[in-house]
């Protein structure tokens, strides 16, 4: 099957804008598989770790300590806002800065389904940066946050932290801490556990949906609209070291000002980098989805506007930096690829193993939508409520948010879906429980 806009007879603009949504679409459809497998994992193992080994074991900031937040970031993977949110509820309960911030990082970067859609779209390289880079950008963020977060910025973080509530000590004895005295072999050998997966994989992709789309839907104008030399204008070619530096420099600021978050910003990378960008500014762009607009703001509702410019500074310098070392690694091994698509994906729909793995993965989909809708009948659902305001499943022991409206306590995934649901609590009771 294919579906050329130029056959049609529209005019200019809209045979541009068809032209983009058509390549956003082919985006989307060779990365389908990859996305449901990813999620279904990360659903997986977010059912069956224990949060309260997470937080028992991250005091410090020493390479063991570091080395488990990384370890349990990877395996708690989740969207940039509900990272931020865990990362502050593991400082409030004494876990140390640095080590939370570690976390955050490997929750959002060093994860199952970023590493699938990176290899469907661009490469297995840039799915080796993804963790190499992230090995480098986690080293570079304990060696200068030991010296660029200590002291009274840390004691001044903790307080603000503190004061801003939330999913405190006092849920910490809720229902949900059945799931922590319950081993994980006992739950991952029956329905209830797998559909608290299911639950999990499900919201994910709720919570996750508008970033998905905008990231697809933005890619797709960004590779068929933007002229090669606007590219070569943002990103200098030809220079060296000197397009290295800037290429890496850059990359973040066009992750700040995208407003795409989590996996959004694959499909957006697959642009940049079939647009001109360098390998280090790609892999840079990849690791900034934690310094989005919207997660500034975050972070400074947070820890307080001093700590959160610190962060900025201090997170754009190691994402650059981890970009930059992880190309001319790659360029010595060389793992650079040596040449960029003409498009970055296909424009036809065919009988390939991308349709049937597609095919395999709607109906994952719906057995995870299955089970997730009868959990309850399987002796799942218990201790977990689900954020009105994102969709993301939260469990109730843990939860880094809450409020009371109209006598009932609701749980969220951070502050910021807390914030917009007491705004205007209207535009959400519908999703309330019943």
């Amino acid at each position: 099957m294919h579906a050329d806009p130029s056959a049609l007879s529209l005019p200019g603009p809209l045979l541009d804008v068809a032209r983009s949504v058509r390549e956003a679409f082919y985006m989307f459809w060779d990365t389908l598989w990859a996305l449901v497998l990813g999620f279904g994992l990360s659903g997986a193992v977010q059912a069956f770790v224990s949060r309260q080994a997470i937080q028992r074991h991250l005091g410090d900031h020493r390479p063991a300590s570091v080395a488990r937040a990384s370890l349990y970031g990877m395996v708690s993977s989740s969207c940039s806002y509900a990272a931020s949110a865990m990362a502050r509820s593991l400082f409030v309960r004494g876990a140390d800065f640095l080590a939370a911030m570690v976390f955050m990082f490997a929750s959002t970067n060093l994860v199952i389904e970023l590493g699938i859609v990176l290899v469907v779209l661009i490469g297995w390289q840039f799915v080796v940066a993804e963790f190499v880079g992230g090995v480098i950008m986690i080293g570079l963020l304990v060696a200068v946050g030991a010296l660029w977060l200590r002291g009274r910025i840390v004691v001044e973080a903790r307080a603000v932290a503190e004061r801003g509530g939330g999913g405190g000590r006092q849920h910490e004895m809720g229902v949900g801490a059945a799931h922590e005295r319950d081993g994980w072999r006992e739950r991952i050998r029956t329905l209830g556990g797998w559909s608290d997966a299911a639950g999990y994989t499900m919201s994910d992709l709720t919570m996750l949906r508008r970033e998905i789309a905008i990231g697809f839907v933005a890619a797709g104008f960004l590779s068929v609209l933007v002229p090669g030399h606007v590219w070569s204008d943002v990103f200098i070619r030809g220079h060296g070291i000197w397009t290295s530096l800037e290429n890496a420099a850059v990359g973040p600021f066009v992750a700040i000002v995208s407003f795409v978050c989590s996996v959004g910003n694959i499909p957006l990378a697959a642009a940049l980098w079939k647009g001109g960008i360098s390998f280090a500014g790609v892999v840079a762009f990849i690791f900034a989805d934690l310094i989005a607009a919207p997660l500034l703001a975050v972070y400074r509702k947070q820890y307080g506007g001093k700590v959160a410019l610190r962060l900025l500074c201090l997170f754009w310098l190691v994402m650059s930096a981890a970009g930059l070392v992880t190309q001319y690694l790659f360029a010595a091994l060389g793992w650079v690829p040596a040449g960029r698509p003409g498009i970055v994906v296909g424009d036809t729909l065919r009988w390939d193993w991308t349709t049937f793995l597609d095919m395999a993965a709607l109906v994952a989909l719906g057995v995870f939508y299955w089970l997730y809708r009868n959990r309850e009948r399987f002796g799942g659902g218990s201790g977990y409520a689900r954020d009105p305001v994102c969709g993301m499943q939260v469990e109730v022991a843990h939860a880094p948010a809450s409020t009371v409206h109209l006598d009932e306590r609701v749980y969220f995934c951070s502050e910021h879906c807390r914030e917009r649901f007491v705004a205007h609590p209207e535009s959400f009771t519908a999703r309330l429980p019943v």
